[in-house]
């Protein structure tokens, strides 16, 4: 009986602990933006940084001098 009452305690403050985290979460912003994401995941990155220096000999191996 006594380990009853053990796991009963312990499922408990789980499931206070992940309310809490819950809690926390939508109070920090964390659902703020639900349909941004699935937008972005479509947009091309090619343009995303145009000074970053491009790849040259791609396909070939670098001479070494």
């Amino acid at each position: 009986m006594s380990t009853m009452y053990l796991l009963i305690t312990i499922s408990l403050l789980v499931g206070i602990a992940a309310w809490l985290l819950f809690i926390w979460a939508v109070k920090s912003g964390q659902y703020d933006d639900t349909e941004g994401p699935k937008y972005r995941m479509l947009e091309d990155d090619d343009d995303a940084d145009p000074d970053a220096p491009k790849k040259k000999n791609s396909g070939q191996r670098e001479e070494r001098k």
